[in-house]
């Protein structure tokens, strides 16, 4: 298929194996809102389960204090739990 024809989603797919990329960068280079990228990025996970690639993802890290365990890993928070900074980074996702 030519790059006009296929959808977003597998176009975005293959960024993703391409490069690791945060939500936010996604969405600017497919113009799109960064919840709709993020919710591609959620499906293209789902169709890659029991295929020989996988999603990575690099959690959302705060640029604080370092903390990095938060519960969800795709979507950013809106601040850190341990020291409440809001200055924390988006995900980074990429297909391997």
């Amino acid at each position: 298929m030519q790059g006009a024809e296929r959808t977003t989603r597998q176009r975005i797919a293959d960024r993703l194996r391409e490069e690791a990329l945060q939500a936010g960068t996604i969405a600017n280079e497919f113009a799109v809102t960064t919840g709709s990228a993020l919710s591609h990025v959620e499906h293209i996970a789902q169709s890659l389960d029991g295929a020989e690639e996988e999603l990575l993802v690099a959690p959302p890290e705060c640029r604080q204090c370092g903390f990095s365990d938060f519960d969800d890993l795709i979507n950013r928070p809106s601040r850190c739990p341990e020291c409440k900074s809001m200055d924390v980074e988006e995900p980074m996702f990429k297909i391997d």
